[in-house]
Parts: structure tokens; sequence; C-alpha cells
């Protein structure tokens, strides 16, 4: 059974840049984005894909995590302080063993539990440096909410999201990297997911330049049925927070400092 429209829930997308390969420096940005979602009292905040790493394929080897590992201590630490899920980008290790690392979602619960996701669909410029996951759809209640986890490539399979939908998903989050080519036909696709499959859909894209492309930010939020509540409207540092209410969903829009 999917939430009621009116119980309170409090999401946001994390549009933050990366240092390239630097895990200390960009747990550290990740961290001031913790500190302004306490501030804006969100439960469940996403950041982009690969974000301990910046999009930096050829770095995925030399930065494999693990659920102890030391880099993710901190987060684990915020996220358990604050009664928080952080959802970070960063490499993990495949489903066969052997194979090359998997670009993972790691979902910090404020229990102290750590979970992974790993992305589906890769691009063919990844296939070189990272191995698939193998779930067509991985739903995990984050902050009480059915949330379906995806990253970058993943949205633009309509399989993927549809995959979530079945799984009883009410909420689809994604972690991407997504340049101004792409971001029209790729909002539009989430767009329709959230539309078609009448559930929420949040994305939270990069700020600035990672791995040689330019992001265009925009990272944003639809409402069950395709109504974009809030979005960025570019691609500086900003926090997206979205609310359930009484009156259904709102929005806004957090500025941090580069």
């Amino acid at each position: 059974m999917k939430p009621s429209l009116s119980t309170p829930l409090r999401v946001a997308a994390a549009q933050s840049p990366s240092a390239p390969g630097d895990v200390e420096r960009n747990v550290q940005t990740h961290l001031a984005f913790v500190r302004a979602a306490v501030y804006e009292r969100v439960q469940v905040l996403v950041f982009p894909e690969l974000s301990l790493t910046g999009y930096e394929p050829h770095l995925l080897a030399a930065h494999v995590l693990h659920p102890d590992h030391p880099a993710l201590a901190p987060l684990r630490q915020a996220a358990r302080d604050h009664g928080m899920v952080l959802v970070v980008g960063g490499p993990a290790a495949p489903v066969v063993e052997g194979a090359a690392p998997a670009i993972g979602a790691w979902v910090l619960g404020p229990d102290g539990s750590v979970a992974l996701y790993r992305k589906r669909h890769l691009h063919d410029s990844e296939a070189q440096f990272a191995s698939a996951g193998t779930e067509d759809a991985q739903v995990q209640l984050l902050a009480g909410e059915p949330t379906g986890m995806a990253v970058c490539a993943d949205i633009t399979h309509p399989e993927h999201a549809q995959a979530a939908h079945d799984a009883g998903a009410a909420l689809y989050a994604a972690g991407a990297l997504i340049s101004q080519k792409g971001y029209g036909p790729e909002s539009a696709m989430l767009q329709g997911y959230a539309r078609n499959h009448d559930m929420a859909v949040l994305l939270a894209n990069y700020s600035g330049e990672t791995g040689g492309y330019v992001s265009a930010g925009k990272s944003a939020f639809w409402a069950p049925g395709g109504r974009c509540v809030v979005a960025a409207q570019g691609d500086a540092p900003c926090m997206v927070w979205a609310a359930r209410g009484d009156s259904g969903w709102t929005g806004a829009v957090v500025e941090l400092a580069s």
C-alpha cells in the first residue's frame, strides 16, 4: 500500500560539485549539504552519481568502498546524528568477484545501516571501467517511503522505472550526471514516469563540471501525476527539497556556497 497523500515527508536532492578523486574533500562537501538539510528538516537526502569521487570512471578501481570504509564513517555518523537517510554515490565491489567495480548508490540509514544499489544500466563508455548491477529494481524503505533506487543511465530505460513501480515504489530517486544536451529528453522521461506510474520522482544532478562533462544542474522533483513541484534554475550548488503535507507537495531551492 502506498503512503497517504498527507503522510509527512521531506526529501531533497543535493546539487553538489565534486573534486576529481578527492574523496576526503568531497565528504566535507557532503557534510555541508547535510547541515543545510538539517535546517530544512529533510528526512532523505540524495546526491549525484559517484558524488564521492566525481564522475571519473577511470578512478573507480582505486576508490572501491565497502560498508565499513573510513570514507563513509563521517557520513554514517551524520545520518545517525540527524535521523536522516543519505544516498551517496561511490564505487562498489561488483556482483561477480573479479569483475570491474560497480557504480554504487550507498544508502546510509539513521539506524547505522548501510545498503547498496548497483547501477543496472551502463553507458557504453563506462563498460571498460565498470560492471552493471543485476537487479532490475531495488525498492527500499527510506523514511518509511518505498523508494526505487536509480543511477543516471537507469532513467533512460523505461523498463527500469516500470520495474520500480511494479515492486511498489512510491518514490523514484535518481542520482545522475546529465548535461545540457541530455537534460530536455531525460527530464521529460522522469516527468513521464511520475505521470504514468503515479509515483514521485527526485533527480539529484551535479553542479559544475566533472569527468569532462558540464552538468545542466536543474535538479528537480515531480509529484505523482507529473507536476514539477520544484527545480533548480541552473547548475549552481544548491539543495532542492520537496515536502508532502496535508495540502500536497510543496518545495523550494536553497543555495549553497560553491
